[in-house]
C-alpha cells in the first residue's frame, strides 16, 4: 500500500502525462534519445514549449537528459516508464480493435 505522499506523487505524475503534448513528447522519447529541436520538429511544437515540457517531465523523473557535446538528448527515464506507457498504448490499440 502506498503512503499518502506517495499516492500524491503518483497522481501528480499521471497528471503530467495527461497533457497531450507532454504525452507525445514522452512517447517520442520511448523510441530513443532525441534533442529538443528534433522533438519540436517531429511534433510541430515550438522548441521553447518542448523545453518547458521537458523541464517538468525531467523534474518528475519521467525523462532523463544526457549531454553529448553541445546537445542535450532526452530519453525515457527508465524501463518502468517504458513498460507503463507501452502497456497503455497496447491497451488502447487492443480496445480500438475490439470496438470499445
Amino acid at each position: 500500500m502506498l503512503l499518502t505522499d506517495q499516492t500524491t506523487t503518483l497522481a501528480d505524475t499521471f497528471r503530467l502525462m495527461g497533457d497531450a503534448s507532454r504525452l507525445r513528447i514522452i512517447l517520442l522519447c520511448l523510441e530513443g534519445p532525441a534533442a529538443v529541436g528534433d522533438i519540436a520538429d517531429m511534433l510541430g511544437l515550438s522548441p521553447s514549449l518542448v523545453s518547458h515540457h521537458l523541464r517538468l517531465l525531467r523534474a518528475a523523473r519521467i525523462v532523463r537528459a544526457e549531454r553529448q557535446g553541445k546537445h542535450v538528448f532526452y530519453d525515457a527515464a527508465d524501463d518502468h516508464i517504458r513498460h507503463v506507457l507501452r502497456d497503455m498504448v497496447a491497451h488502447m490499440i487492443e480496445t480500438t480493435e475490439d470496438g470499445y
